[in-house]
């Protein structure tokens, strides 16, 4: 009777450790998803900011076509990558292009004093500072998450349940690192 309490409560505890493991790893998983989706909408916003600022420079920028075209390129780009290293190089792409297009903007003393570009950069660098903050909280849920994957004891329920590593969201070079600076 005694040995039967022993072995029942022993796999009781196997079966809770299991469950434990598992629901520990979904909850991670979904939070990764979560983080994800957070950088998904602030680069939505992005995009859709891009288009507005496009339109809003064009009378005053005649001679800077290969630049505007340059940044709507780069919007479609990141707009049709799908994986997340594409999203990455994409959006590394157009911060590239938006950062020569702060350049540019500084030859142009009348835009810079028009009411409705001042707002839209204003809009613009609120988002890539939301970006930021998204993607580190997202690359935080990403280390978490691979972590509990490839620790011990949970890898082995990971392997089990096909929990697979998510890839984080890192900029490929220096130069892409730098967030485009808005001079006035």
């Amino acid at each position: 009777m005694i040995a039967m309490i022993v072995i029942l409560s022993m796999v009781a505890l196997v079966v809770v450790f299991f469950i434990s493991n598992y629901n520990t790893l979904v909850q991670l998983r979904n939070q990764v998803k979560n983080a994800w989706s957070q950088i998904d909408v602030q680069l939505k916003r992005r995009h859709n900011l891009i288009p507005n600022l496009v339109e809003t420079v064009k009378g005053y920028m005649t001679h800077e076509n290969e630049t505007l075209e340059n940044i709507t390129k780069a919007r479609a780009g990141a707009v049709e990558a799908s994986s997340i290293s594409d999203k990455a190089k994409a959006e590394s792409e157009l911060g590239g292009a938006l950062g020569k297009f702060n350049l540019v903007v500084e030859n142009y003393p009348d835009l810079k004093a028009n009411q409705n570009f001042l707002a839209l950069q204003e809009e613009l660098t609120s988002t890539e500072n939301k970006i930021s903050f998204a993607r580190q909280s997202y690359n935080d849920q990403v280390l978490f998450f691979n972590n509990k994957i490839e620790m011990f004891p949970s890898s082995i329920i990971a392997g089990m349940f096909n929990f697979v590593k998510s890839e984080f969201f890192e900029l490929t070079n220096e130069a892409e690192r730098a967030v485009p600076k808005v001079k006035f």
